[in-house]
């Protein structure tokens, strides 16, 4: 199967549904199918083939859902691009891509106006609102037609055929750029959507943006079931997003701790009749316990799910609801047709109840990383079956003796203090069991005596006040003397990634 053909399934079964709810306006699934198919024949008269990139550099909205299955109608490799990227980092995306179409729109002209000066790849840069620019490249976006008749040629995909590139953060600045296939992101909308009982009666809510992957497989398995997708821009107003989740009934949240983190200190929280939400789902980091607790509180009729994944294999584990209370900080275990793992330093399996290295086998797995070999070399490795190729997460887990997996931390992010080796998260999920802490990050300094020294940067909620030696105090008790912050910092916020996630490079 091809990833757009489940629009193409639920455009046959449900043509008159409400598929994409924008703002005020609303697009049934017949509607957004001719958006994306006009943009689609447009795309290949501009020259666009079989394979080529195409670049949406857009806020959410109508004009990026139809981008993504116009793109991949045309035959084309749809890139997202987060909207909040700057001229030289969308410069370097579509000269590393060589990109052959840009789609955008008129109020992100400063931007990609920038980008474009930088490139000569780009054959057609596609505006929706204007398209007017001293680049001859740049036109405008086509009227949204009624013409039911138009559709692009028929590209002649397979499933072997890349869908995406998604690019995320290097660890030497430069993003990389992850290659799926439709093999790939099929698989992976299958199985999540299946473990998470997705329905077509369901009203999806999305505030993260749909170039970070969890926002990206919103779209992908509402359309795939046959849903309602509200898109929202982002999280920024909670009480306009409150408000519409009352007056669309919404009943599936997913979203990341710092969202939940912002909705959980909402005052007027109660106020709001959200008892059509059925289903609460986190990843990018870890829930803490308290978390977790303050989330059920607030929710009762929802069910939690707690899960894990990377960009390139979309998503790893899942702990299914009816497991919160046994094993509150688990992950969970590998989602449906899937085979997950802990290896040493070696490469060596290890049993359950060890310490080490996730690595995930199966069809979710991506591709690569767009014409980096070195840097794919490190992550695709060879797997059991002589001739395939396992991922190597490069983060590090524990397991219980049933298999749940417990976040331990990235490789490279593990601080060495005293000869012992200190996971960040379990100090932040200490830190967060203290009444009035907000957000907190742990880091390793250099220090001449410890070699590294435990820091934790702590943002408290509005009236509490806590010294330093009270932080270290809690942490105390609840943790080995060594694992213990050495030093505790204040401060009024942390630094955000563009989705959401604490964001550790810088602190120090």
């Amino acid at each position: 199967m091809l990833l757009h053909e489940f629009l193409a399934t639920s455009v046959a079964q449900k043509p008159d549904k409400v598929a994409l709810v924008c703002g005020s306006h609303a697009y049934t699934y017949a509607q957004l199918a001719q958006r994306a198919a006009q943009l689609a024949v447009e795309l290949q008269r501009r020259g666009v083939a079989r394979g080529d990139r195409v670049a949406l550099f857009l806020d959410n909205g109508i004009e990026l859902v139809a981008g993504v299955f116009a793109a991949l109608a045309a035959g084309a490799v749809f890139m997202p691009v987060n909207p909040l990227t700057k001229a030289d980092k969308l410069a370097y995306m579509l000269n590393d891509s060589r990109a052959t179409a840009l789609v955008t729109s008129a109020s992100l002209a400063s931007v990609y106006e920038g980008a474009l000066a930088l490139n000569r790849s780009v054959l057609s840069c596609i505006v929706a609102g204007h398209g007017e620019g001293r680049d001859p490249r740049i036109v405008r976006c086509p009227e949204p037609m009624t013409d039911n008749s138009m559709a692009p040629e028929d590209p002649g995909l397979i499933d072997q055929d890349l869908a995406s590139i998604i690019y995320t953060s290097g660890s030497t600045g430069d993003p990389k750029g992850v290659m799926l296939t439709h093999l790939n992101m099929v698989s992976a909308a299958r199985s999540v959507s299946t473990y998470l009982g997705l329905r077509h009666d369901d009203v999806i809510i999305c505030v993260l943006p749909l170039a970070f992957d969890y926002g990206l497989y919103q779209l992908l398995m509402s359309v795939k079931v046959g849903a309602t997708l509200v898109l929202e821009r982002s999280f920024t107003f909670p009480i306009k997003v409150l408000e519409r989740m009352v007056q669309h009934k919404v009943s599936v949240f997913p979203g990341v701790p710092t969202i939940f983190s912002m909705l959980m200190n909402i005052d007027a929280l109660s106020s709001f009749d959200l008892h059509a939400l059925r289903m609460i789902t986190n990843t990018a980091a870890a829930l803490s316990e308290e978390h977790i607790r303050q989330l059920r509180g607030l929710f009762p009729q929802a069910q939690l799910f707690s899960m894990y994944g990377l960009t390139e294999c979309k998503r790893v584990t899942y702990l299914p609801p009816d497991q919160l209370d046994i094993r509150p900080t688990s992950v969970g275990r590998g989602m449906p047709n899937e085979e997950v793992w802990l290896v040493d330093e070696s490469g060596r399996r290890l049993p359950n109840g060890s310490t080490g290295e996730l690595v995930i086998r199966g069809s979710n797995v991506m591709r690569g990383y767009w014409e980096k070999p070195e840097e794919t070399a490190k992550r695709l490795k060879a797997g059991p079956i002589p001739g395939e190729m396992i991922l190597h997460s490069g983060d590090i887990f524990r397991t219980d003796e049933e298999g749940y997996l417990y976040f331990v931390a990235r490789k490279d992010d593990i601080i060495k203090s005293r000869g012992e080796k200190v996971s960040p998260r379990e100090v932040e999920n200490a830190l967060y069991a203290l009444e009035g802490v907000y957000e907190a990050a742990v880091v390793g300094v250099a220090d001449p005596l410890l070699g590294q020294a435990v820091k934790a940067f702590v943002v408290l909620k509005q009236g509490y006040r806590y010294s330093e030696r009270d932080v270290i105090k809690h942490c105390i008790g609840r943790l080995e003397n060594f694992m213990a912050p050495k030093h505790v910092e204040f401060v009024d916020a942390l630094p955000k990634t563009d989705t959401g996630k604490i964001k550790k490079t810088g602190l120090t």
